[in-house]
């Protein structure tokens, strides 16, 4: 197993204003690849600048991926895809939080946007891969396909996010900075060497389409606000909310109950009912699963057969859990070895053989470690 062959290729580098986009493209250019330089402009209305905002779509964003590129020295060009983001990325969700799930749009983004939308219209204008500045490694075997492992750093690897992707995406993804076993300072120190300015600019953190970070209030403004009921497990009205989609599976806190618990420890939610706007609450131990169904499964590379053990990771910085998974008519069954807290339908399952990526889907349910179906 070798990592992706290095013959100079024409690269698209996907530049989101920020220090690791820029080190991956200059890596990519010092490589001897024909490397020109993209900002996505995925905002029909970036007027907001870097004070306040938290995303990575700004206008500051896209001045200061011109001026890295200016600095490395390769064509730059921005490219809209407001409209392919709003509906692909946005829209979904907002109805995935209205449909009582919890979401991932990085993931969706990544499915979507930079590996669909980006990597299409880079094909056809002639180039071989999209480069981006994400910790994940692509490597070749002997027979010349492709797999997705995670990064050299377990620290910063961001395959979960990547797990979406499929043999013909991976066939043209680039993830220079894959192997690097390096603190996020030297990453830094290594900008500031090439004369990037982003080499101190704050990372981008939370969803990049919610500039101020309050995804309940995001969600009210283009949900509404509907008034429920909060419950426990044996269906006792404890309080009321405005709207369920403010709340996620395993949250603590902003649950407004004024009725303490009768054995005075905290309550998490449990459930989420869109049809009768209810969420219902519980103790910690509730939140145990110790299976899931998953939809919509996406394989980097060949689909699995049969059962067999994987580990299995639920967040995008979370750990690994020993798993057995099947694809059962077009569905992934997983069981967990050890019961896992907080599981929500709407977040990702991604299975690892090792630190190769198998594959993801999409949680449609779980089975509670009680047997109580979620």
């Amino acid at each position: 197993m070798t990592e992706t062959p290095q013959r100079p290729l024409r690269v698209l580098a996907a530049m989101s204003g920020g220090v690791d986009s820029a080190v991956a493209a200059a890596r990519a250019a010092e490589a001897g690849h024909d490397v020109t330089g993209v900002h996505l402009a995925l905002s029909a209305n970036p007027q907001s600048f870097r004070t306040g905002a938290r995303g990575c779509c700004t206008i500051e964003d896209s001045r200061d991926a011109r001026r890295a590129a200016d600095v490395i020295g390769i064509p730059f060009y921005v490219w809209d895809l407001a409209d392919r983001f709003r509906e692909d990325v946005v829209e979904d969700f907002i109805a995935e939080y209205e449909a009582g799930r919890t979401p991932n749009p990085c993931l969706r983004c990544n499915e979507k946007i930079k590996f669909a939308a980006l990597l299409d219209k880079a094909l056809a204008l002639g180039f071989d891969a999209v480069c981006t500045g994400h910790y994940a490694k692509v490597v070749t075997l002997e027979d010349g396909t492709r797999e997705l492992h995670r990064a050299s750093d377990m620290a910063k690897d961001q395959s979960y996010v990547l797990g979406v992707l499929d043999d013909r995406q991976l066939a043209h993804a680039m993830f220079p900075l894959g192997d690097t076993v390096t603190t996020k300072d030297e990453i830094r120190a290594e900008a500031e060497r090439r004369g990037l300015a982003v080499a101190r600019k704050p990372d981008s953190h939370d969803i990049c389409f919610i500039a101020d970070g309050d995804t309940q209030g995001f969600l009210a403004r283009r949900l509404g606000t509907s008034e429920g009921d909060i419950v426990d497990e044996s269906g006792a009205r404890l309080g009321t909310h405005d709207g369920a989609y403010g709340f996620t599976i395993g949250q603590r806190k902003g649950l407004r109950i004024g009725t303490p618990a009768p054995d005075g420890k905290p309550r998490y939610v449990l459930d989420i009912s869109p049809v009768d706007n209810t969420v219902t609450v519980g103790p910690a131990s509730s939140l145990d699963v110790d299976g899931l169904t998953a939809v919509k499964p996406r394989w980097c590379g060949a689909a699995p057969v049969g059962s067999a053990s994987y580990t299995a990771q639920l967040r995008a910085h979370g750990g690994e859990s020993e798993v057995v998974a099947e694809l059962v008519d077009g569905e992934l069954r997983v069981d967990f070895v050890e019961p896992v807290r907080g599981v929500a339908p709407g977040q990702a399952v991604v299975l690892y053989d090792g630190t190769r990526v198998v594959g993801s889907a999409t949680i449609a349910s779980t089975t509670r470690a009680s047997s109580a179906v979620a």
